[in-house]
C-alpha cells in the first residue's frame, strides 16, 4: 500500500461561475428568457421549504402554507418581481422574504378570490416532506424571520453537501465520501485515521490527505453556492458570516 493510492482517491473539479447566479437574473433586462427562468426555477425548488416553514410560523394550517407557498412563488416567477429587485441589496434570500411580507400583506386576499395560480405546480412542493421538517422546529421561542434565516442556512447546507456526494459518487468515491463525511461536521463519529485507512486500504497519511480535500472542496462548494443568492462576490464572505450567525439561533 503506497501514498500514491492517495491519487486514487481524487476527486476531479472546476471551480466556475455559471451563469444560473442570481446576479445575472439581477443583470438581466428580459426576465422572460429561457435561462433566466430556469435560473429562478432551480433556485425557489432549491429554497421553498424556508418560505413554507415561514408562513406555517405565521399561523397559517400545512394545507394553506402549501397553498400560499406554491401561490407566492407562482407570481412571483410570473411577475415583474424581479425586475424590480435593488442591485444595491441583491440577497435573493432578503428579496424573497420582503417580498413575501408584502404577498402575504397585500396580496393574498386577492389570490383567494381568485383561481390560485390558475391550478399549475410552479414548483414542486411535498406537504408531507414540508410538515415533518416543520415539526421538528423550535414551537415558541423563534420568530418567523429568525426561523427563516436558519432554515435558508440548514438548507443553503444541505444543497452544498448534496452536490459535494454526487461529485465522490461520479467519480467513484461513495465509499470514501460516506466514510469520511462526518469529518465535515467535527462529529466525534469520525474514525480515527488509522481505522479508516484499514477499511479503504490506505495509507494514514493518504486519509489526511483525502479528509483534508473533502473539507476544501466542500468550503468552494460553500461559496459557490451562496454566489448563486447574492449579487456580486463581494458579498459571498458577508453572506457567509450571516448565515452562520443565524445557525447560533433556535
Amino acid at each position: 500500500m503506497a501514498e500514491a493510492e492517495d491519487k486514487d482517491y481524487t476527486v476531479e473539479h472546476k471551480v466556475s461561475f455559471e451563469t444560473t447566479h442570481w446576479s445575472v437574473v439581477l443583470a438581466a433586462s428580459d426576465t422572460n428568457a429561457p435561462n433566466v427562468q430556469e435560473a429562478l426555477t432551480n433556485l425557489c425548488n432549491a429554497y421553498w421549504y424556508p418560505i413554507y416553514a415561514y408562513v406555517r410560523r405565521c399561523g397559517y394550517n400545512s394545507h394553506d402554507a402549501q397553498d400560499l407557498t406554491q401561490e407566492f412563488f407562482a407570481r412571483l416567477l410570473r411577475s415583474h418581481y424581479f425586475a424590480l429587485a435593488d442591485r444595491k441589496r441583491g440577497k435573493f434570500r432578503s428579496f424573497l422574504i420582503s417580498s413575501l411580507k408584502h404577498f402575504l400583506s397585500h396580496e393574498w386576499d386577492k389570490a383567494k378570490a381568485q383561481k390560485r395560480g390558475g391550478g399549475a405546480k410552479i414548483i414542486s412542493i411535498d406537504e408531507e416532506e414540508g410538515e415533518n421538517r416543520y415539526k421538528f422546529e423550535p414551537r415558541d421561542n423563534v420568530a418567523a424571520d429568525v426561523l427563516f434565516d436558519r432554515r435558508w442556512a440548514l438548507t443553503l447546507l444541505e444543497q452544498v453537501l448534496s452536490r459535494l456526494k454526487t461529485e465522490y459518487e461520479k467519480s467513484g468515491k461513495a465509499e470514501l465520501f460516506n466514510t469520511i463525511e462526518s469529518a465535515l461536521t467535527g462529529s466525534e463519529k469520525l474514525p480515527s485515521y488509522t481505522e479508516i485507512g484499514k477499511k479503504l486500504d490506505m495509507t494514514e497519511g493518504a486519509v489526511k490527505v483525502a479528509v483534508h480535500r473533502l473539507r476544501q472542496r466542500y468550503g468552494e462548494l460553500l461559496r459557490e453556492e451562496i454566489a448563486n443568492t447574492v449579487s456580486s462576490p463581494e458579498e459571498v464572505e458577508e453572506e457567509l458570516r450571516n448565515l452562520f450567525e443565524a445557525l447560533k439561533t433556535g
